[in-house]
């Protein structure tokens, strides 16, 4: 979380270290809040159908989503309603959702252990973001890091940008989910469900009690809004785009998943490097890039995201020693993406063909994502006063 004067350090373990109890920030997510493994969990999260997807998303959230489902109870989203804020063609809305369905599916999402839907496709989440920005602080939308770094960056401030995260809020909330796998730089999104779910049932549910939200303790009435735990995996980071800030559609410096070989090979070869002479050391990532960079050697951080540990070893020794330039790390790089994506890219090719599985899949992902939202807003509307 943020204030004006400070910034929330991050600890290496899904926690953030910082100024806590102010009135107006969110709060930090306690040890106590995270959920037990050994349960069944359900797990939730979703991927905005912005623009094609790229390898920052697979390393940061889509690798998790193949990975959880046979962990717990999958629901994964494609937010075309978030995207609402950055496009705004209609035929480009529908292809990029469609797309973004695509590939979770050839990444390895398995419509039989997990639910995958699109975000508008379950109308009950306008609804819940509407009743939750009734109770959310106008100085957490304005202190979102999301929100500021887009401004930033010369981005419009609409009202969707600044609501952004109480529409991510509703998404979590409305499915009562256990946790959500987020990078380090979204966890803040986790912390203002929390916050906002504790404020919700503190006003609407008579005898909760925030200290005890799933009312154990005799007295106390559990909450209606389900507190959501942030789940940070070893292997989840942000990955460097090819000009070293943080890889996003928004910057326009990615390297997608499934587009055309020769634009991607067009992407690999611009990755930004100095003048550094072949037979020169390279020289390595700082700990603390220049402001606004995720790495101020995003060649490297690359190689090292997508080799084999054993390969990426040959790299770094000869990336310190010299004796190669950056053309040949480069074509490495390129190597590498192909052994990675390769079985993804032809599956992705079969669905592009069969359209009308991808539809049946999302349908029915969408009737059981509703089947689950519609029991909760049941409980929301009751505990408001809304018929």
């Amino acid at each position: 979380m943020t204030s004006d004067t400070e910034r929330a350090q991050d600890t290496g373990n899904g926690r953030l270290q910082g100024r806590v109890g102010c009135a107006n920030e969110p709060r930090p997510i306690p040890d106590s809040a995270q959920p037990n493994q050994s349960e069944s969990m359900r797990i939730l999260s979703g991927v905005q159908s912005s623009g094609r997807l790229h390898i920052g998303n697979y390393y940061g959230a889509l690798r998790q989503f193949v990975q959880l489902q046979d962990e717990g109870e999958g629901y994964y989203f494609i937010a075309n309603l978030h995207a609402l804020t950055t496009v705004r063609d209609p035929k480009a809305a529908l292809a990029l959702t469609r797309e973004a369905a695509m590939a979770y599916l050839s990444l390895g999402l398995d419509p039989k252990k997990a639910v995958l839907f699109r975000q508008s496709d379950v109308r009950e989440v306008l609804e819940l973001y509407w009743i939750l920005g009734t109770v959310t602080p106008h100085a957490h939308l304005e202190r979102a890091h999301s929100y500021k770094d887009k401004v930033a960056k010369g981005i419009s401030p609409d009202f969707g940008l600044f609501a952004y995260p109480v529409l991510m809020a509703a998404d979590i909330l409305l499915y009562s989910a256990d946790f959500v796998p987020v990078g380090k730089d979204q966890i803040q999104h986790i912390e203002f469900a929390r916050d906002w779910a504790v404020k919700f049932n503190t006003q609407y549910v008579p005898g909760y009690d925030p200290a005890d939200p799933e009312g154990k303790e005799r007295g106390h009435a559990p909450g209606i809004l389900k507190l959501p735990a942030a789940r940070i995996q070893e292997t989840t980071q942000t990955v460097p785009g090819v000009d070293g800030q943080k890889m996003s559609k928004s910057y326009g410096n990615t390297i997608e998943l499934f587009g055309d070989e020769k634009e991607i090979k067009k992407r690999i070869m611009s990755i930004k490097t100095d003048s550094t002479p072949v037979d020169a050391p390279k020289p390595l990532p700082t700990q603390s890039p220049p402001p606004g960079l995720v790495s101020d050697a995003p060649l490297y951080d690359l190689l090292k995201l997508m080799l084999p540990e054993s390969e990426f070893a040959e790299v770094d020794a000869t990336w310190r020693a010299g004796g190669k330039g950056y053309g040949d790390y480069k074509k490495k790089l390129l190597e590498a993406y192909h052994a990675a994506f390769g079985p993804a890219r032809q599956r992705y090719a079969e669905l592009a063909a069969d359209p009308g599985e991808v539809e049946r899949i999302l349908q029915d992902g969408a009737s059981r994502a509703r089947a689950e939202a519609s029991r909760l807003m049941d409980q929301v509307r009751k505990a408001v006063g809304v018929p």
